[in-house]
């Protein structure tokens, strides 16, 4: 197995809270306090992302739990896979806005995300380290 522990999930829970907590006040301030220029749509995307992210990451955590892979998943991994998520609903609100989003634009999409994860991972799995084969 991998030398690095697995996160636990106290740490994922707190930095979710943290995420879910800063990206929803300030959507809800955003939506009360300001009128829909060009300044604060910017903002909305970045307070989705941390929303999102902060949603995804527990659901990410319980899914390479569930099926683990080698390495492990670490924090960096699945905050990475959570801000890829929230990238992917920043792209689709986006579209939306621009009134050019349709369900096949949104599965080819997701499925860049998902192959972009994949190759990642499979780097991450394949890296030479010199000396994991003394054993």
């Amino acid at each position: 197995m991998d030398s690095k522990p697995r996160s636990p999930f106290s740490a994922i829970l707190f930095t979710s809270l943290f995420l879910l907590l800063v990206g929803g006040v300030g959507l809800v301030l955003l939506f009360d306090l300001t009128a829909p220029t060009l300044g604060p749509r910017w903002l909305l995307f970045f307070l989705v992302t941390l929303a999102v992210s902060g949603l995804a990451l527990p659901v990410a955590y319980f899914i390479n739990i569930r099926f683990p892979s080698t390495p492990l998943a670490n924090a960096g991994v699945l905050l990475r896979e959570a801000l890829f998520f929230g990238i992917y609903v920043d792209l689709v609100i986006w579209l939306q806005f621009g009134k050019v989003l349709n369900f096949a634009i949104a599965v080819f999409i997701l499925a860049g995300f998902v192959l972009i994860e994949f190759l990642l991972r499979w780097r991450e799995r394949n890296r030479f380290s010199a000396g994991a084969d003394e054993e």
